[in-house]
C-alpha cells in the first residue's frame, strides 16, 4: 500500500485484530474511539473505500448495511471468496482451488467473470450445523 494516512493505520490495525468479526463504519469509529483515536465517519468511509480498493479488506454488503473486514489473503494477491454462517454470521475468507475449474466455466460457457473479492456463499459453519441437528432430533 503506497501513501497511508495515520488514519488509515488506525482502521487497518483495528479491522485487523477484529479480522473474524465484520464492522460497520458506525462499529469502527466506536473502536477507535475506544481506542483513543477518534476517527470521523465521513474520514472513516473515505477511508474503508481506499483501502476496498487495495484489496486490505473486503466490504460485505447485507441487508443491514455495509460491513467491512480485514482480508486474510491481502498479501498473496490471489482473491478470495468469504463464507457467511447464516447461524452465528461468522464469515471466513478462504482460497481454495477447487474453484477454479468454476470460475473458468463460468468464463467460457456463460461470458461471466466472477469478483472473488466479493463473492460471498451463505449457509452453516460445523458449529451451527451441529447444533442444528441436536436440535432436531430432540
Amino acid at each position: 500500500m503506497p501513501y497511508t494516512t495515520k488514519q488509515q493505520q488506525a482502521i487497518l490495525a483495528c479491522l485487523e485484530r477484529k479480522q473474524g468479526q465484520p464492522l460497520s463504519a458506525a462499529d469502527l469509529a466506536a473502536e477507535l474511539r475506544q481506542d483513543g483515536s477518534p476517527v470521523g465517519l465521513a474520514t472513516i468511509y473515505r477511508q474503508l473505500e481506499r483501502l476496498e480498493s487495495t484489496g486490505c479488506i473486503h466490504k460485505i454488503n447485507t441487508e443491514q448495511g455495509s460491513y467491512f473486514q480485514y482480508c486474510t489473503h491481502a498479501e498473496d494477491g490471489a482473491g478470495c471468496l468469504l463464507l457467511k454462517c447464516e447461524g452465528c454470521g461468522r464469515i471466513v475468507h478462504l482460497d481454495c482451488s477447487y474453484l477454479q475449474p468454476l470460475y473458468e466455466h463460468l468464463e467460457q460457457e456463460h461470458h461471466f467473470t466472477v469478483d472473488r473479492r466479493r463473492t460471498l456463499f451463505t449457509g452453516l459453519c460445523a458449529d451451527c450445523r451441529a447444533r442444528e441437528e441436536r436440535h432436531a432430533s430432540e
